[in-house]
Formats: structure tokens, sequence, C-alpha cells
């Protein structure tokens, strides 16, 4: 499962978009460290199911009138404060753990209403554009530290007739939340010496930085844009990173009106209509949730989301079926399951993230929009729903 991490300062707003994010209770207060121990919990990035193109919606859980919401792994862990690479605050559990994230998804207090430190100021009394760099530098430092830590034993293997610098490193950095793939890319694409002991701080710097580029990719969410000023939110959005603007409050807000059957909404709309009784307060209050999700077509939860998975993993949709015909398992189901992989993939990437048992035996697969066999080196495309045939079947 695709993991993303909630990163950023204490009081940005994290642990409300958590909760909106997964309607899972956790402790939400205005005071630094609210979350000390990382809450884990299941998300969801959103896509048009493919049963748009038949008669009669899939029916499945998570499809709803042909909006599918595809599970994620949303991590919510500690607020960080400067210096926290050296361990400051809850710095080193903080930072460990995002070993294993897919992206970071920084969560940045739009309204300038938190110091650097996390503490209440008034809106607008701190520049939030102060933070857009604050989440990637102290992961380069961090990450740069445990080179750094672990470059003797790096430098000890040089002394072997059989070393190779690349295994090496390779050894040292899959410890940390990269593959073998990440290692080697990055290694390809830089200029290193080929002897441990003739290498710079610099160049420890930069592998720690292009491991990190590579390995943790980061959205920005211009978190708490209902109170935000303007011009902070332009600011923000000038960043040469994806940012995304966004009201955890108001998607909150939205997600428990629409449980209690007052409104009819769904995760990533960009508006909803009211189907309840409201009291005067409740329905000025929602319009005012109405004004965001009409200047940023929605409260920029969901589009954070997918914008991780989607465009920065470059992730696709694809629904393995039984049945090319109808589109179902062998219980009859329609659409059961759906996929995350990445762009490029093949049919044989598809039958090895339903069963490792399946993608051994694969023998061939079929395009069940267009009910023709494909080879190995197709490229599935988003939406693609495709009947794998393996002697494991």
């Amino acid at each position: 499962m695709i993991s993303v991490a909630l990163a950023g300062k204490p009081n940005a707003g994290k642990s409300t978009f958590y909760e909106a994010a997964t309607d899972a209770e956790v402790d939400v207060g205005n005071y630094p460290f609210t979350t000390i121990d990382p809450n884990r919990g299941v998300s969801h990035v959103r896509t048009d199911c493919p049963c748009l193109a038949r008669d009669e919606r899939c029916g499945r859980e998570n499809c709803h009138d042909g909006k599918r919401y595809v599970p994620i792994e949303l991590l919510d862990v500690a607020g960080l404060v400067p210096g926290a690479h050296e361990g400051r605050g809850l710095g080193n559990q903080f930072l460990d753990a995002l070993t294993d994230a897919d992206v970071v998804l920084q969560v940045v207090d739009a309204a300038g209403a938190t110091d650097a430190e996390g503490a209440p100021v008034e809106v607008g009394d701190y520049d939030p554009v102060e933070e857009v760099d604050f989440v990637e530098r102290e992961m380069d430092q961090w990450l740069a530290g445990i080179v750094a830590d672990n470059w003797e034993s790096v430098e000890r293997k040089g002394r072997s007739p059989e070393f190779d610098i690349d295994d090496a490193l390779r050894d040292m950095l899959t410890g940390f939340g990269a593959t073998e793939y990440d290692v080697a890319k990055v290694l390809r694409a830089a200029d290193y010496p080929a002897e441990p002991g003739h290498w710079s701080d610099d160049d420890r710097d930069d592998l720690a930085r292009r491991i990190r580029e590579q390995t943790k990719p980061i959205v920005v969410v211009a978190n708490k844009v209902d109170i935000a000023p303007d011009e902070n939110v332009e600011r923000l959005l000038e960043s040469d990173k994806p940012v995304v603007p966004a009201s955890a409050d108001g998607e909150l807000a939205l997600q428990r009106a629409a449980g209690a059957g007052v409104i009819d909404y769904d995760p990533g709309d960009s508006d909803f209509d009211v189907t309840g009784d409201l009291s005067e307060s409740q329905r000025a209050g929602l319009e005012q949730i109405r004004e965001v999700t009409a200047q940023y077509d929605g409260t920029g939860v969901q589009a954070a989301l997918n914008t991780a998975v989607y465009d920065l993993l470059d992730q696709i949709t694809v629904y393995p079926v039984q049945s090319e015909t109808h589109w179902t398992d062998t219980k009859g189901r329609v659409l059961p399951d759906a996929h995350l992989l990445d762009a490029e993939s093949g049919p044989q990437e598809l039958a090895y993230a339903v069963h490792t048992d399946i993608g051994e035996g694969y023998l061939h697969a079929v395009d069940a929009r267009s009910d023709r066999r494909i080879g190995e080196d197709h490229e599935l495309a988003e939406g693609d729903v495709v009947k794998i045939v393996s002697t494991a079947n």
C-alpha cells in the first residue's frame, strides 16, 4: 500500500488533516507536540471508476456513484521544530517515522498564525513562505548525518580488493527507505569519487539530498486558507514545489455534516447539497466553507492526496478481474479490487500486485474494455480493466 506521511511544524493542522482524511479521531490541540506517537490510518485517493462506462454502477463500498476511492496509508507524526535533525523536540522520532513513507505532505499554516516553533500568534504575524523549505532542509540534514555517521564503515570496506562503491552505498542507504533502484538511479545521475577516502562533506551532503529527492518527494499543503490572507496563499503558490491550498477544518466539518445526514457530500467534491435541517449558525458555517470550496475547487484535502500519489508518485489505478465480459471476480462481484501501480507498468506487474503466485505463473492478459489479448510489453493506463491468466488462477 502506498504510504503518505504528514509533516510540518506543530499546530499547522496535520492532525486535523489526518482526522478529515481517515475518519479517525485523534488528539487535536493548540500546543506543541499534541501528537507524540505516530498515527497510522487508511485514507484514499479518488479517481473515476470504470463502472461509469457501464449501464450500472459497480456497487462497491469504495465507489460512490462512479467516484472510486482507492486505499492508501496515511501517517501523522510529531510536529517538527527547527533543529529536529539534531534531535531537538521530537525530531529523531519524527524523522525515523518517515523512513518508510513514499511521499510527504508538508502541512504549512498559510494563515501565518503560528511562529517557527508552532506557538500561536496573530493571523498574519508569521510569514508561511519561511516554512516551504523547512521540512526538506531538516530531512536533508538528517540523512546527511546518517551518511556521515556510517562513512567510516564504507571506508573500511574500501580497503577490500573486491570493493565496489555502488554496492557499499546501496547496502547503507537501503536501510533508510531507499530501494536498490533508487540508489542506482541517484548514482547514475551523479559524479562521485570512486574511493570513499576522496569524498568531501559536500559530496556526502549532495548524496543525501539526491536520495531524499528520489525517495521522499514533497507536496506543500497550504492549510487554513479559510482564514489566511490572500497574499499569503498567492505567495505560497509561487513556490517551485507543488502547492495545494486547503482547509482541513472545512473538510472535517463537511465530513461530520455528511455523517449526520444534513448534507450530501463526498470527499473531493467541489460543492455540497444541504439535505437536512440546520440551525442558522450551522447554515452560516457551511456557507463559509462553501465559499472556500468555490474558490479552490474543494477543501484541498482530497486534492493534496491525489497530487501526492497520482502526480508526484506517478501512479495509475488498474482493476484486475476474472471475467473480461462481466468485469467480475470468481464470486460475481463487479470491479472488486483496484491496484495502484507505477505508470508504464505492464500486465505482469499487475499480476504480481494481485499475488506473488499469480505473477510467477503469469501466462497472458486480456484488456477487458476491448476484449483483446495484450502482450507483456503493453503499458497499462489509468482505469484499465484487465484479466490476468496465470497457472495459479
